[in-house]
């Protein structure tokens, strides 16, 4: 190895060789004629011989030129291939999901070591948005969505249904609903509204409750954020039962009494193009398993023929 010419000069001169040009080896290579001109005579100094006869205007190979072309132009040819090849193989091992923020932080991510387990050697990349990123744009390979399908052509599985009830720290001890008179309803901003928003005015009305002041409370403008005020215990908040699961679990929060009202659902959602991608296929696998570890309940997948809730 120590004895060959430097990697410059052979990639000028294979370029050289093959456009039977400076010119045009310079304008691939993005550098100067001139430039070309000198690693090609490098590399003649290198080897003792010359490799181009240089006429006005026109290059052409001598006998030792005609010699390495060929050798060199396999070379490059076999490195490119075998680069390519590991690029593609990078690209076929890492998978992106899309989700909501919510989502992701009070669902997905505390579950993906169980992913990264069953599945080492693939690359998971989850892209929190709250746009709806385009799944034909290649800017993701799949996506967890909340609400109702059809969604765009796509297909669409779905995961579980959502369900909001009253939230709160074990601390502050509320046992019943008429504990909540004495203490700061807390509320969430929800940006895009439907019939299944969550407030706590429809929470009241589903639970016959009149003499509470629905209005009152603290307002916040995230769900992570009136997570974090309700285990803080700084009032009751009717939240997701699904994405504070985890804080539930743990007995950061507690849901004293119901009744829960019915959200939309969660869907595992991609491209046609995309049903035999075992990367997706994987993502799969793994999000039902783990609403099965869930729920207790049998929800393996087969194949995109799925029932519904």
């Amino acid at each position: 190895m120590n004895s060959l010419p430097p990697l410059a000069s052979l990639r000028t001169f294979e370029a050289a060789a093959r456009h039977m040009s400076f010119k045009r080896a310079a304008d691939e290579l993005g550098v100067t004629p001139t430039a070309v001109s000198h690693q090609i005579r490098l590399l003649e100094e290198t080897v003792g011989t010359r490799l181009f006869d240089r006429k006005p205007r026109q290059v052409s190979l001598t006998e030792a030129g005609n010699l390495l072309y060929p050798v060199f132009r396999e070379a490059f040819s076999a490195m490119t291939e075998a680069l390519g090849k590991i690029r593609r193989t990078s690209a076929r091992k890492a998978v992106t999901v899309t989700t909501t923020t919510a989502f992701a932080s009070g669902w997905l991510v505390p579950k993906t070591r169980g992913f990264n387990i069953t599945n080492p050697g693939i690359t998971l990349r989850l892209q929190p948005c709250e746009t709806v990123v385009d799944l034909r744009s290649g800017e993701a390979d799949c996506a967890i969505r909340y609400g109702s399908p059809p969604f765009s052509n796509l297909i669409a599985e779905p995961l579980m249904k959502e369900r909001f009830a009253p939230l709160c720290s074990p601390r502050l001890g509320i046992r019943t609903s008429d504990d909540l008179k004495a203490h700061t309803l807390l509320h969430s901003v929800w940006h895009r509204q439907d019939d299944f928003t969550p407030t706590w005015h429809k929470w009241c009305v589903h639970a016959g409750i009149d003499d509470i002041d629905t209005a009152a409370g603290t307002v916040l403008t995230s769900d992570s954020h009136v997570i974090q005020s309700a285990i803080a215990g700084q009032g009751v908040a009717l939240l997701s039962v699904v994405l504070a699961q985890e804080a539930l679990e743990n007995g950061l929060l507690t849901q004293p009494f119901g009744p829960e009202l019915d959200g939309l659902g969660y869907y595992f959602v991609y491209s046609p193009e995309k049903a035999d991608d075992m990367k997706v296929l994987a993502i799969r696998k793994w999000l039902f398993a783990e609403i099965g570890a869930s729920t207790g309940a049998d929800v393996t997948r087969e194949g995109p023929d799925v029932p519904h809730f």
